[in-house]
């Protein structure tokens, strides 16, 4: 068997491996089938996070982290009162709801795309080294404080209306945690997300640090708004886990999504604007022909199956060419 043929039949098997070990023994909670998991479950992403997984600290290797071995966090919490009074200045204004304007590209989020239907909203402070020109002018005393934390990856204000809900999910990529810092909540065990089958209600001034891409849900059966800081903090690895991930997060780069005309927008921003007004009118098709739908469906997802393939051919020609 040559070295090529070696190398192709390990990453096939650990791809494979990978899809099945996110679907059948991750965590506590499992998808209720392989249908759902291929709706939300991010599979294409399963290989790359499984290298992380493998390489991730021992103090991050759980659904939920204890915040007392990240004691860089606490400089959040001790300033909450800070960044609550600017985060609800744009409450106050409006510029959640302007995010989540059609006709604004703030609203094409691919990451969080699904969310707005249930009434959720964001803002933007940064992202993945990228920081936005709105926030500048409108957070600079968040921004202040969150840049002491060399850690924190992206940042957003996140506003959960009363009486709605999050259904269950998982982010697609592993290169961070989430951090959740309450800022003018419910103080209600009503209001909570459940991740990996464990619930935390948020208040206000207490952090929760968590990995996103177990599966989780949040709620907000109150009478009031839920509004929180929202981080992407490093995940803590060892050494080949962190080169991996310097690299993967430069793809991350290319996710920005603006608040407003002056922040720059990201190429899978512009691209998901351009191509998101057609998939809504194939979208319509369900109730109209739902022959051509299921045909248009099944194409895109054989097309995005066949460049996932395509891409790790393409990796492993190189590794092949690299060896050789």
């Amino acid at each position: 068997m040559s070295a090529n043929s070696i190398i192709l039949t390990t990453i096939v098997a650990y791809c494979l491996g990978s899809v099945l070990y996110v679907f059948k023994f991750r965590g506590q909670e499992r998808y209720a089938n392989f249908t759902e998991y291929l709706r939300k479950g991010w599979l294409v992403f399963a290989p790359f996070n499984s290298f992380l997984y493998i390489f991730t600290k021992k103090k991050a290797a759980k659904p939920i982290m204890d915040l007392n071995d990240f004691p860089e966090m606490k400089i959040l919490e001790e300033n909450w009162e800070i960044i609550k009074e600017e985060a609800s200045n744009l409450k106050k204004h409006g510029y959640f709801s302007d995010i989540t304007n059609p006709d604004n590209a703030s609203y094409y989020d691919i990451g969080f795309r699904t969310f707005y239907k249930y009434g959720w909203s964001k803002f933007y402070l940064n992202w993945y080294g990228s920081t936005h020109e709105s926030a500048k002018k409108l957070c600079p005393k968040t921004l202040e404080i969150i840049n002491k934390v060399p850690y924190i990856k992206g940042a957003m204000f996140s506003l959960l209306p009363k009486g709605s809900q999050l259904t269950r999910h998982l982010d697609p990529a592993a290169s961070a945690l989430r951090f959740h810092l309450g800022l003018d909540t419910p103080n209600n065990d009503n209001a909570f997300i459940n991740v990996d089958g464990t619930s935390y209600s948020w208040r206000d001034g207490e952090g929760f640090l968590f990995d996103e891409t177990y599966l989780h849900f949040a709620k907000n059966n109150t009478e009031k708004d839920r509004l929180i800081l929202m981080c992407e903090v490093d995940r803590p690895l060892s050494l080949p886990g962190m080169i991996f991930n310097k690299l993967y997060q430069l793809s991350l780069k290319l996710t920005v999504v603006p608040n407003t005309p002056d922040d720059k927008a990201g190429l899978v921003n512009r691209i998901f604007a351009y191509i998101t007004p057609t998939l809504a009118k194939v979208r319509t098709l369900k109730q109209t022909n739902i022959g051509l739908y299921k045909a248009i469906k099944h194409s895109v997802n054989l097309m995005i199956t066949l460049i996932f393939f395509a891409m790790v051919y393409g990796v492993i020609k190189l590794v092949g060419n690299f060896i050789a």
